[in-house]
């Protein structure tokens, strides 16, 4: 794909929260692309900064959080947009309109005193010149889309309402409702069954296929992402430690930190009485970030003296890219 597939760049995206106990860099130096009609998975431990900065595209990062530098380009029909700087007018055409976002917890997202289609049919009609009966039209149709029964009697439910699937399925409805060419999907299957976030990744699929839309996933589960990701990006603590397609990351995974993320995932087949593999140590606090590159305190590669010290940058290796100080040496 060349430069003309890329629907949303990001470079040296950086967002803190400035509080009284000091600065939390929670993301702190992203560069990510995401290409038209591709799914980008971006994984990491919790903690390592994916929401924040999905929450960062379309600028919903309350107070005391910030955006402190970087750019974040959609590429529309009409030309590139710029959207860390973008005033409230344009942010609110393209939230729902050209981005849209599925968020973790629908019962925290969705209006507890608003029937489902009433909430989708504010969404159609913020952005289209339609009336309420094809607003509604298009609600039921899309609860229909995505699976719900008698959509025609859930369209005037309320989320209490539904079960925990079917909310989800709601707010993927609304979500969808504008046709969006990017859809972020934050943790969309956390809490569900087994058998629910099954169906909830393929209605995801089905639903890129239909609508020629890309989707970036934010999810800290590699299964999850093995199963629709065309490319992947492996965060920790804020910033992007390794980025390639999906096969790369997932067969041969080059930083230390994501072949640590591969070993400690269950396998088909594992002998039972076999142990995981954990990562060792834990995930630094935000006010005691270690110096140098952030993993070198878990790391089993550690270089004594320049890992401790020197911030390593994405650099390319074996046709994906990689922050790590073991591969600039070989430069």
């Amino acid at each position: 794909m060349g430069a003309d597939d890329v629907l949303l760049e990001i470079e040296d995206l950086r967002t803190h929260f400035l509080l009284d106990d000091g600065v939390v860099c929670a993301v702190d130096g992203v560069d990510l692309r995401v290409r038209k009609g591709e799914t980008l998975a971006i994984v990491g431990e919790s903690g390592c900064g994916k929401s924040v900065m999905a929450r960062s595209i379309l600028r919903l990062v309350d107070p005391p959080g910030q955006i402190e530098g970087g750019t974040i380009t959609l590429h529309r029909d009409g030309g590139p947009v710029e959207l860390v700087g973008a005033g409230q007018k344009l942010l609110r055409e393209i939230r729902w309109n050209d981005i849209a976002m599925v968020f973790q917890e629908p019962m925290a997202s969705l209006s507890l005193v608003h029937t489902i289609g009433s909430q989708i049919v504010e969404a159609v009609r913020l952005h289209e010149n339609v009336g309420k009966a094809a607003a509604r039209k298009r609600a039921i149709d899309m609860l229909d889309r995505v699976g719900i029964p008698m959509p025609q009697r859930r369209v005037d439910s309320y989320p209490f309402e539904l079960s925990g699937g079917m909310r989800q399925r709601a707010m993927i409805a609304m979500a969808l409702a504008c046709r969006p060419s990017l859809l972020i999907a934050d943790e969309p299957t956390t809490a569900l069954d087994v058998t629910t976030q099954a169906q909830i990744l393929e209605l995801l699929r089905d639903l890129q296929d239909d609508f020629g839309m890309a989707i970036m996933l934010i999810t800290h589960d590699l299964g999850v992402a093995a199963q629709v990701a065309d490319s992947m990006a492996v965060m920790y603590l804020g910033r992007v430690v390794e980025y390639g397609t999906a096969e790369q990351v997932l067969s041969a995974p080059r930083h230390p930190y994501a072949q640590a993320l591969l070993r400690s995932m269950p396998r088909l087949g594992q002998a039972r009485q076999r142990r995981l593999t954990a990562i060792r140590g834990m995930v630094p606090p935000p006010y005691a970030r270690p110096g140098g590159c952030f993993f070198h305190p878990r790391c089993d590669h550690v270089m004594a003296g320049r890992c401790d010290t020197v911030a390593p940058s994405l650099i390319p290796v074996d046709d994906r890219e990689v922050s790590c100080l073991l591969y600039e040496e070989d430069k």
